[in-house]
């Protein structure tokens, strides 16, 4: 029985993938199914992260990031993972610091899809599939930034909650930040989400100005050193812009 409901949510969640958006009624139609068993299904992978409703019709279905997440490797034959990866290794070796890419699920969270290690004994780390939430990151202010308002304003109607005394949890203040983002081309976070753990993001833009990704340099606290924001802000700038232009070409 165990085993016939993991296939049976295996099953929707790739005809989710191959139809999304799609509604409950759909795919009870297309397996047969009660309904009840597919509302069921839908919320059990919406609570692990798989799934995700819609934003602009909360009655439809469709694959959440963290999907990209369960094996980098399916990654390599998209344009966003091949584009990434060469800038990323090079931004590594400029700063000896560990390199994240990230992408957004929505305003719920940011995942961790590839990472570029560097050779320090002492170095921060987030697996693969990692999510962590945008107002209080380097990588999720910088898709803030770029995102419409109303996506803002629904992020922020849910509350800002608070990871550490450094976390941003005033709405004025975070969209102000986010106002600084677009000005200056990236984000800091200082000890803003973990303990001891600082980074550096910027916006990876489609053609129209959507946020599609963020690259980051991630250290530990010992090892920020504020003089030299705008050298680590001009080289994840330059690298996320080098990401989109080698995704478009």
């Amino acid at each position: 029985m165990e085993m016939k409901s993991v296939t049976r949510s295996l099953r929707i969640l790739e005809a989710v993938a191959q139809h999304q958006p799609v509604t409950v009624g759909e795919l009870t139609k297309l397996f047969g199914l009660p309904k009840s068993t597919v509302q069921r299904t839908l919320v059990t992978l919406n609570e692990a992260g798989w799934l995700r409703a819609n934003r602009k019709d909360t009655t439809r279905w469709e694959i959440g990031a963290r999907v990209l997440a369960v094996r980098p490797a399916a990654l390599q034959g998209s344009s966003l993972f091949a584009a990434a990866r060469e800038p990323m290794i090079r931004l590594r070796d400029a700063v000896n610091e560990t390199i994240h890419l990230c992408v957004p699920d929505g305003v719920q969270c940011m995942v961790v899809v590839d990472r570029v290690d560097c050779d320090r004994a002492v170095r921060t780390f987030h697996a693969i599939g990692d999510t962590s939430p945008l107002h209080a990151t380097a990588t999720g202010r910088t898709i803030l930034a770029y995102l419409p308002k109303a996506d803002v304003d629904e992020l922020v109607a849910r509350g800002l909650e608070r990871y550490s005394e450094q976390t941003p949890t005033d709405p004025a203040a975070l969209r102000a930040e986010l106002e600084s983002v677009r000005a200056d081309g990236y984000a800091v976070n200082v000890n803003q989400y973990r303990p001891d753990v600082c980074a550096v993001a910027a916006a990876i833009l489609d053609e129209d100005g959507t946020p599609l990704a963020a690259v980051a340099v991630s250290m530990p606290d010992s090892r920020y050193a504020p003089g030299r924001l705008p050298e680590l802000g001009r080289l994840v700038a330059d690298t996320a812009k080098e990401v989109a232009a080698r995704r478009s070409a």
